[in-house]
């Protein structure tokens, strides 16, 4: 072959568009069919097994008894969850604070109410008439302006929603300190700057970009609350975990039962974890 006819295949072969040839991946088809055959597994156990008795589970699951238990737990998360951040807000700020005293007594806050387990800090509140049995306003070590029974003031609701605040709000403080450490010292600079205000400063510039970094784990830990309200059954509150406790101690129906308040659960969690998604993504808007 001459040389013009060896640079004429050259050109060819230039200008010939490249294939591209797609690498094989044997072992990732292997273990999807794997991942398949153990779905179709589980599903086939869950659909022809009759120990878990789906006609007895669609009976239960809008049972109006089944649906207030439902609504009281969500109440008891929105209570937990709204006193325990703005608590734990407050106690955020304080731990930032430079004054010993604020940051000190913050950090103690912190550190006992994470030590004690959730169920202990419930009975104590459901318990505490037992040690003040009427509790008073007034002067320290002095005369009391009024005072009122301890069992009149705290029932099982109000102990089980103050046990989850103050519980929750120890972990809140440390989310929310997290989130205003996260913004860059420029940004406190630069809004002290311009002259604002510091109420301004932290509402208007400071927390809009902590929420980036709080969002994530506060979404976390209300999904986790929802699903912790069900220590409160120590209280015979009929929260949801309760009260299936209930009805099939009566019926005898106890996996049924049981998944009715998996359902439940799941519903409860997945519309929470959508909803957090789209909170991310407003406070996520702008980051590149």
């Amino acid at each position: 072959m001459t040389l013009p006819e060896v640079q004429e295949v050259s050109r060819q072969d230039a200008e010939r568009p490249l294939e591209v040839v797609t690498a094989r991946h044997p072992l990732r088809w292997l273990a999807a069919a794997g991942v398949l055959v153990l779905l179709a597994m589980v599903a086939s156990a869950l659909i022809t097994n009759p120990a878990w008795e789906w006609p007895i589970v669609g009976q239960y699951l809008f049972a109006p008894s089944v649906v207030r238990s439902v609504l009281l737990t969500l109440e008891l998360t929105a209570l937990g969850i709204v006193l325990g951040f703005v608590l734990g807000t407050l106690l955020a700020l304080m731990r930032l604070s430079p004054n010993r005293l604020l940051s000190s007594v913050a950090w103690a806050y912190v550190w006992l109410f994470r030590s004690v387990p959730l169920i202990l800090q419930l009975l104590f509140w459901y318990n505490l008439a037992l040690l003040y049995p009427r509790l008073s306003v007034g002067v320290p070590f002095g005369p009391a302006f009024f005072d009122f029974g301890t069992m009149d003031l705290i029932g099982p609701l109000t102990a089980a929603a103050l046990g989850l605040a103050l519980h929750q709000a120890a972990y809140a403080a440390e989310i929310v300190r997290s989130g205003l450490l996260s913004v860059d010292h420029g940004q406190r600079e630069a809004a002290a700057a311009l002259g604002l205000p510091p109420a301004r400063r932290l509402f208007r510039i400071i927390l809009p970009q902590a929420m980036r970094t709080i969002v994530p784990t506060a979404g976390n830990e209300i999904i986790g609350l929802v699903k912790g309200t069900s220590v409160v059954y120590i209280m015979a509150l009929p929260e949801l975990f309760y009260q299936v406790q209930v009805i099939y101690n009566r019926n005898g129906r106890v996996m049924a039962l049981l998944l009715v308040a998996a359902i439940w659960y799941l519903i409860l969690t997945t519309a929470l974890s959508i909803v957090q998604y789209y909170v991310e993504r407003h406070y996520g808007r702008g980051r590149g």
